[in-house]
């Protein structure tokens, strides 16, 4: 199977940025959403808009899909692993935490890609440095989660460490898509519907479980639904697949350097959010972790005598 034309570095550096605003607004989205809406049907609605986008712009470009049941089989556990997992655990968190903690807490996506790369599917190697740059990481996150669990072990720190497992599942599923699907020869956009139709048609067969809560359709949750399916779950993961191919995964990862900064502005401003001061210092030391296993800082080596 032939391989599709590739993007320009340009038209890569503005999907990249695209992609972190979207991403980073889909906190807001799913906040909105969740005032109508039950997580299930939050992680069902933004599956199926998203795939209903992405199906018409295959269809108008003419995408070719894969005929391949190995690729089909890689990319179902995609649609699990990147898709229906994730997506329910950030917005059943959500439930519990603000969409700005939700955001910051998504930032450690870069950390976890790197542990599963490196670790799991031996698709990179990681330096010294980098491996004290995880250390970092995870010490942010302590800084984060700490506190609020000391004083309450309730459901604020069960979704915490929720959160968590949602960005070891997009850890796992970047680092997979290296190992088993960089040869796939698809495009950006019929590589994203391949594991997000699967994804929708998971949730529509758990319909008659999903649909059994009663919803709230309000125009605000309405739009904020369509937004997060046609532009989180949609074109957003297209952008995504492109910096995926071009990058890598660990350094397309860093997407998530842009999406807490959107993600707290905007709770701050729409939804009236405040941050305590573990959050942004946890942030800041999860970002130092970051830069160190991305190399943009490197250790200093003793010079040798």
């Amino acid at each position: 199977m032939a391989s599709a034309p590739s993007p320009s570095p340009l038209a890569i550096t503005v999907q990249f940025v695209l992609t972190g605003i979207v991403w980073g607004a889909s906190f807001l989205f799913i906040a909105v959403a969740l005032t109508g809406m039950t997580p299930a049907q939050v992680a069902g609605g933004r599956l199926l808009f998203g795939a209903v986008a992405l199906a018409a712009v295959v269809a108008l470009r003419r995408e070719r899909m894969p005929r391949s049941p190995r690729v089909w089989a890689h990319l179902c556990v995609l649609a699990v692993t990147f898709c229906a997992v994730p997506f329910l655990l950030f917005a059943w968190a959500e439930q519990h935490v603000s969409s700005g903690l939700a955001s910051i807490f998504n930032a450690t996506t870069p950390i976890m890609t790197a542990i599963m790369a490196w670790a799991a599917f031996r698709v990179e190697r990681l330096r010294p440095g980098q491996l004290i740059g995880i250390a970092v990481g995870i010490l942010g996150v302590v800084v984060i989660i700490v506190p609020g669990a000391a004083a309450d072990l309730g459901g604020s720190t069960v979704a915490q460490i929720a959160l968590l497992g949602a960005t070891a599942c997009y850890g796992f599923s970047l680092a997979y898509m290296r190992r088993f699907l960089g040869d796939a020869g698809l495009s950006g956009v019929a590589f994203a519907f391949g594991y997000i139709g699967p994804a929708a048609g998971l949730m529509v067969l758990l319909s008659p479980v999903i649909l059994a809560e009663p919803m709230e359709l309000t125009l605000p949750v309405v739009g904020s639904i369509v937004a997060l399916g046609v532009l989180g779950t949609g074109l957003a993961y297209v952008w995504n697949q492109n910096t995926l191919r071009a990058w890598g995964p660990t350094r397309a990862s860093t997407v998530t350097y842009i999406t807490p900064v959107v993600g707290v502005t905007l709770g701050i401003l729409v939804l009236g959010e405040r941050l305590t001061w573990n959050e942004p210092v946890g942030a800041a030391i999860v970002f130092l972790g970051i830069l160190l296993v991305q190399e943009r800082v490197r250790l200093r080596r003793r010079a040798r005598a």
